[in-house]
């Protein structure tokens, strides 16, 4: 590989042998072509006005399995540079480099570009042009290319524009430069923090919009060479308004401050860069929350294992756990092979259950729906329906009823085919496990959903063996069992005494409706409770009668649970009203229909894709839509806004985001009055693009004739 700041003149003769002699088009130059890329100077302006800035951008289209570099191009590799020949009074702005990617090469790793990349650059012209005069731009190019050798290239450029009384863009370079300007890195809109003790470093964000659930991979690209080893791990911890990196300190004197270029994916899969800047001082505490991304899957399966085995220690699992090892109390003396055959059942249940859980997942993160560990919990009626189940189970466990099934708190498990109650116990404990979070499972879980769905179902798989790991034990040492103390009366209490903290565990659920649906879900939920409480009843008396008055008792217990599982719908009109962060305060949701009927009476129309888990969207709608400036233009050009909110995956706004060639969110739709076809915007977003995006359909609306009202 090339050494650092190389620049030679190697390229000079090929450069000059294909020296541009005069545009081929208007506002491209004629390409320079070698085996390794095409590079053309590219205007976006079709006319330039006196004294009026605009873009020029240097256009690399890159072969295969080569590619340029950053301003710091890393390990090794040199940026690109032009230098201006301008008329007296002209001048031209710093090149702007879009964020770049991480390129690996050996024991080396480099910041650059692959496949296109634009350059922008801002021109601004003399100002004592005249109309009818032409504008020549003149600048040699230099940058370096690379793959197994580097090749330094180096060419010359001419472009001659037309002055206009007013600059005019053109629709064929617009969409590039609008695409150009997406990929510049924005404004942090987090507080950054860094600091160095020895050679290990902390980069951490906080702020907004920072979570879990919406960041899924980050990595800080340095501004200046020398500050961090380029190649070492930068570990993601994610939390609740936090995110920090790891850094590892490179050789060199450590700047007064740490600036640069991080890149975050979002849960949507779209990425977007913000430069930043953070004064160096002590090292700052990581965030709260492991959220890493960037495991191997080893360490994603080992984190998982230990992760599911101290989830047994959590207070949402210690209830269930207790109870199965009432369960195992009950088989002292048994043989061998009923511990183990009992003991593998329940491991069966574990593991099955975490596999299920997981291709659910998949499933649903595969339609664009925001779903993560305990993502269940966040519908009332999986609430209100497992409030209801942790009230049954207690009450079995007070002894109202017996039950030798999923909820069985031992004595089932003891009886002839009393498999099917271990392995349901174990599909208990997942359900209740998911609202709790293990030390090592954030990070594992969070690497599992950025793998390959198969490595994802291997590190949920690993998860449910090591929350069935002591149980597993049991299965290949049967013997530890008669370590345990013998059965006898201790163990019905033991299992009376069990029942408080599933009553408890219902109570926290019926809070957590409050939150989800106010107070007629959590009367709609007591309701309920009142008639579990009372099938279980009924369902005892049976059970003490016999056969003789079982029927009935059976009956009003069953029919007592229909009536409660009747009430569970109702939860959804219950259901506290979900609202979307949005850029305008008029904005609507959003129907094909309704944009139909906003373009036939002559209105522009804006449609904003987004969702609460898309931290893209959210950012845009700070930096881009929700600013003084575009609200106003929004307005003066009688522009409608309508919102699509995908959080749950509405079916409508799929087929919509199908139509437009999208996987997922954000999309933005710029619709002009009347008829044609919408303007898509970026998925990353500045004001400026939104302000340019609106110009010609604000002349369009303002062409479009008023609707006739007689």
């Amino acid at each position: 590989m090339i050494g650092k700041r190389f620049r030679g003149g190697a390229g000079s003769a090929l450069g000059l042998a294909l020296l541009v002699a005069g545009p081929a088009h208007a506002l491209e130059s004629a390409p320079f072509t070698s085996p390794q890329t095409s590079v053309t100077l590219v205007s976006e302006a079709a006319a330039v006005a006196p004294g009026e800035p605009f873009r020029l951008g240097l256009r690399q289209k890159i072969s295969p399995g080569w590619h340029t570099y950053w301003s710091n191009p890393g390990d090794a590799g040199e940026p690109p540079a032009l230098t201006f020949d301008l008329p007296a009074d002209a001048s031209a702005g710093e090149l702007q480099f879009p964020a770049p990617e991480r390129i690996e090469y050996g024991p080396l790793v480099n910041f650059g570009y692959e496949n296109e990349v634009v350059f922008p650059v801002t021109v601004t012209p003399p100002a004592d042009l005249r109309p009818g005069q032409s504008f020549t731009v003149r600048t040699d190019a230099f940058w370096l290319v690379c793959k197994d050798i580097c090749i330094p290239e180096e060419t010359s450029f001419t472009l001659a524009l037309p002055v206009e009384p007013t600059g005019r863009s053109d629709a064929a370079t617009a969409p590039l430069f609008a695409a150009a300007e997406a990929s510049l890195p924005r404004p942090s809109v987090w507080l950054a923090e860094a600091g160095f003790e020895g050679d290990r470093g902390v980069l951490r964000l906080s702020g907004e919009l920072l979570s879990p659930d919406a960041v899924t991979k980050a990595f800080f690209f340095p501004a200046e060479w020398g500050v961090i080893e380029n190649a070492a791990p930068q570990e993601l911890r994610v939390g609740q308004g936090e995110l920090s990196l790891d850094l590892v300190r490179a050789k060199g004197e450590l700047p007064e401050r740490l600036s640069g270029v991080i890149a975050v994916t979002d849960a949507a899969g779209s990425r977007s860069a913000y430069a930043l800047e953070a004064p160096l001082g002590p090292v700052p505490p990581a965030a709260s929350s492991i959220g890493s991304t960037g495991l191997p899957l080893w360490q994603a399966v080992l984190f998982a294992a230990l992760g599911g085995l101290l989830l047994n220690l959590m207070p949402c699992v210690f209830p269930i756990l207790a109870m199965k090892a009432v369960g195992i109390v009950a088989l002292a003396g048994r043989a061998d092979r009923t511990i183990r055959l009992h003991a593998l059942s329940y491991v069966a249940g574990v593991v099955l259950s975490f596999l299920a859980l997981a291709g659910v997942l998949l499933l649903l993160k595969g339609a664009g729906m925001a779903a993560g560990w305990g993502f269940q919990f966040t519908s009332p009626l999986f609430v209100a329906a497992m409030a209801w189940l942790m009230l049954a189970v207690g009450l079995n466990l007070s002894g109202v009823y017996a039950l030798g099934g999923p909820v069985s708190a031992g004595s089932g498990l003891a009886a002839k085919g009393g498999h099917a109650g271990s392995f349901f116990t174990g599909a208990l404990a997942v359900l209740v496990a998911t609202p709790c979070t293990a030390p090592f499972m954030a990070a594992a879980t969070g690497a599992a959903f950025a793998m390959p769905p198969a490595a994802t179902l291997a590190v949920f798989a690993a998860l449910g063996l090591g929350m069935g790991a002591p149980y597993a034990l049991l299965a290949f040492l049967p013997r530890l069992a008669r370590l345990l103390p013998r059965p006898g009366l201790w163990m019905e209490r033991l299992k009376q005494a069990l029942a408080f903290p599933m009553y408890g565990a219902a109570g926290w659920l019926a809070w957590v409706l409050t939150v989800q649906a106010g107070a007629d879900g959590l009367l709609l939920a007591l309701a309920g409770a009142l008639l579990v409480a009372f099938a279980a009843w009924a369902l005892g008396i049976a059970q003490a009668a016999g056969r003789r008055g079982a029927w009935a008792g059976r009956g009003a217990a069953a029919l007592a649970m229909l009536v409660a599982l009747a009430l569970l719908p109702q939860l959804r009109a219950a259901e506290a009203p979900r609202t979307v962060t949005v850029a305008a305060a008029a904005a609507e949701p959003w129907s094909e229909a309704r944009v139909t009927e906003l373009r036939r009476q002559g209105r522009p129309v804006f449609v904003n894709l987004t969702a609460a888990w898309c931290i893209t969207c959210k950012v845009n709608e700070r930096v881009a839509l929700d600013t003084a400036a575009t609200q106003e233009a929004f307005a003066a050009a009688g522009v409608a806004t309508l919102v699509g909110d995908w959080t749950n995956g509405d079916p409508a706004i799929g087929a919509l985001l199908q139509r437009h060639g999208r996987e997922g969110v954000p999309l933005y739709l710029l619709y002009p009055a009347g008829s044609g076809e919408p303007v898509v915007l970026p998925q990353i977003l500045t004001q400026s693009i939104v302000l340019q995006a609106l110009e010609p359909v604000a002349r369009t609306a303002a062409q479009v004739p008023a609707p006739s009202k007689g």
